[in-house]
């Protein structure tokens, strides 16, 4: 990435008063952010009120000076650090298939060219030691049976997970994969600033967040819909009634995931949050290979735990009109197209985000998207 396209995604991820789904419509209207700031305040207004158009034209206070701090991080370690924009193909297809990607990506850890098949693993900051155990264990036969661990850096069962995940000594691959709260500058909580080192090492951290970000509590919740999208199924470990770990797998749940809960005792108010969850539906799991066997089940939709190699002899990649007739008039998932058309889906993900910016294409709840206009 260069300087002048990041400053031109920064600018809008900081424009006051636009969103990630305005943004989305303005990308789609005009085509990547340096087209788009280069648009007059009436064009702009058939996408936004007047006000907001007016207020994207102003250049946000303390854009340069982040901008500096970003470049001088990018600048300091380009192998293991990288921003991923939602025009980069890198971007994780499970992410952008949500109903509020974030615009921008900040990556820090292994390099990656596929995002891994993953378990999101989630629960109380304060565990009991037979909870903090479990967790540990689960995540360590995951990894082991070939699936990259999600969590959130917390204290209690996601340091048990991540912790797991990098017990299992899989090299070559993403042990693990901690979404935070922050900018990737900063190690929230400090007591896990250890495990993040050993993260960012043998895994990879990542923060919807600019750099500098500090540690806010509303942030956090947010965040947890970017575990509960990376993970092909969501696990409870543990979990209070009131509890950011039930954010978390309802999420999951809207976005047609899986949701696991291990179940507790009646007498423990950490088992609480599982009982709610398998009370509603989610499945109730005993050992590690109950997830497994779910998630690898017979006629299961979700890819297997290690990706086969493609062969050299891959279709190439569909032309907008071709694309255009396989999406047709009605609403189709991603699912859909490649039954369809026979191409990857991490093809024709790029391809659809292009005609979503040409405004022929657009993305619907539910990780749907419907062809644009009959003419």
């Amino acid at each position: 990435m260069e300087r002048d396209e990041l400053a031109a995604w920064l600018r809008l991820a900081l424009a006051e008063g636009v969103g990630n789904g305005a943004a989305r419509k303005l990308l789609a209207a005009f085509g990547l952010p340096k087209a788009l700031f280069a648009q007059s305040q009436a064009n702009l207004s058939q996408v936004l009120s007047p006000a907001k158009a007016q207020a994207l034209l102003t250049e946000p206070a303390g854009l340069a000076d982040l901008l500096e701090a970003t470049w001088q991080w990018l600048e300091a370690d380009r192998t293991h650090r990288r921003i991923l924009t939602l025009a980069d193909a890198r971007y994780p297809q499970a992410l952008l298939n949500t109903e509020d990607p974030p615009l921008m990506l900040y990556v820090m850890g292994q390099p990656i060219d596929a995002w891994p098949a993953s378990i999101s693993m989630v629960g109380s900051r304060n565990p009991t030691t037979q909870g903090a155990t479990t967790a540990r264990q689960f995540a360590c036969s995951f990894a082991q049976a070939g699936y990259t661990i999600v969590s959130g850096l917390a204290l209690g069962i996601d340091t048990a997970a991540h912790e797991g995940a990098l017990d299992a000594k899989t090299p070559g691959r993403i042990a693990t994969i901690a979404v935070v709260g922050t900018g990737l500058d900063r190690v929230y909580p400090k007591r896990n600033l250890d495990l993040a080192h050993r993260i960012a090492r043998d895994g990879l951290i990542i923060s919807e967040y600019p750099i500098g970000t500090p540690p806010l509590s509303q942030n956090f919740p947010k965040r947890n819909r970017i575990i509960a999208a990376l993970g092909q199924g969501t696990l409870v470990v543990e979990a209070a009634l009131q509890s950011g770990s039930l954010i978390t797998a309802r999420q999951a749940n809207e976005q047609g995931k899986d949701v696991f809960a291990i179940p507790g005792s009646i007498h423990s108010v950490q088992s609480r949050g599982c009982h709610a969850l398998i009370k509603q539906g989610a499945k109730l799991v005993e050992t590690a290979q109950d997830v497994l066997e779910e998630l690898s089940a017979p006629g299961s939709s979700r890819r297997p735990a290690v990706e086969p190699e493609r062969e050299d002899t891959e279709p190439d990649p569909v032309e907008g009109d071709s694309l255009l007739a396989a999406l047709g008039f009605d609403p189709v998932s991603l699912d859909a197209l490649v039954a369809r058309t026979g191409i990857a889906a991490s093809v024709l993900q790029v391809r659809l985000l292009e005609l979503e910016m040409d405004g022929e294409v657009t993305r619907l709840a539910g990780g749907l998207f419907q062809r644009v206009g009959q003419g």
